[in-house]
């Protein structure tokens, strides 16, 4: 049978099937799913554990054995394969299939591995286990989803995240999900409860860095270009991945659009800024923003930060870094020929 991973809570309630195989290239909800799958055998009686870890030159024979061996004190016990590479190859393929022909009553077998791609997913073995057992395929959170899931996981902690703090920290840690709970951890000890507003994240994200990624973001809205070429090589040095760089300018360019159109409007920056609940921190460096770029202008940086994340993905071709550096300062007021 196939599980999705939000149903696996609600399935693990129940008495567990004899087979679980959880594949994808997702790590951080795939450990949390095998977490789980161990922690309800283990209520369950499955007091024992054996895990074996299949390499180059693996010795399929060994779960056949462990399938047989009888536990000294008659109890039952989780078998673990990881498996890095989803390809067991004809003789694993062979194991695989015959164990789930006939699966002990007194054991659990766990299969952890990589993505399966849609040929492995035709091979036998896979049939087998899928019919014997449970499989679950982890997907990462997909963007538009990701504020969402970084909610809820905050809320868990006793957080309670404003939706511009969730979406923020989704810029920062989009395509990686073990940083993202790495932040949320991080967060809960320093706002172990109650309102989890911008300026926290924005506080927790400069802790982590010699530089601040949003003082980097002030300079640029300040017109201090000199400051901001110091501060992205220092940021550089450091190891600083350029995708969190961009997501705090991307955040707070996306923040005064608005605000932009708003002026443009005839409404006063003063008045714009008080609308849009701008921090008295932020006020100055927004308003300079305002004053030196009209919305215009404004859309077209956005649209120039969404190339460099294009690029710093991979689906565009260029050096992010390089990109990064004019993007800041075009923002700070420099032209650049």
């Amino acid at each position: 049978m196939r599980l999705r991973f939000e149903q696996l809570e609600g399935h693990l309630r129940q008495p567990l099937l004899p087979i679980y195989l959880v594949s994808g290239d997702e790590p951080l909800q795939r450990a949390e799913a095998c977490d789980a799958i161990r922690a309800a055998a283990r209520e369950q009686g499955f007091s024992e554990r054996e895990v074996m870890h299949v390499e180059g030159g693996f010795d399929w024979g060994e779960l056949q054995a462990a399938s047989d061996a009888l536990s000294l004190f008659a109890e039952r016990r989780i078998i673990e394969l990881r498996m890095p590479s989803p390809k067991p190859g004809k003789e694993g393929g062979a194991a695989l299939a015959e164990y789930a022909a006939n699966p002990p009553s007194d054991n659990l077998l766990l299969i952890d591995c990589g993505k399966l791609e849609k040929a492995q997913q035709n091979g036998k073995w896979f049939k087998a286990l899928d019919k014997a057992g449970a499989v679950l395929q982890v997907w990462p959170v997909e963007a538009g989803r990701l504020p969402g899931w970084i909610s809820e996981r905050m809320r868990r902690h006793g957080l309670q995240p404003s939706r511009e703090a969730a979406q923020l920290l989704a810029e920062m840690v989009e395509g990686n999900m073990l940083a993202a709970d790495q932040e949320i951890a991080k967060l809960a000890l320093l706002h172990p409860q109650g309102p989890l507003g911008v300026e926290a994240v924005e506080a927790a994200a400069a802790d982590s860095a010699r530089y601040d990624n949003f003082e980097l973001v002030d300079a640029a809205f300040n017109g201090e270009a000199a400051r901001c070429r110091r501060m992205l090589d220092g940021l550089r040095g450091e190891g600083e991945e350029p995708l969190k760089l961009l997501a705090a300018l991307l955040f707070k360019l996306r923040q005064v659009e608005p605000m932009a159109r708003a002026v443009a409007a005839g409404v006063s920056p003063g008045q714009a800024m008080k609308e849009a609940r701008v921090f008295q921190k932020s006020q100055g460096p927004t308003a300079a923003m305002l004053s030196r770029h009209p919305l215009r202008r404004i859309q077209t940086l956005v649209g120039r930060a969404a190339r460099v994340d294009r690029m710093v993905k991979g689906a565009e071709p260029g050096n992010p870094w390089d990109e990064l550096m004019q993007l800041t300062l075009l923002i700070a007021g420099v032209r650049l020929v």
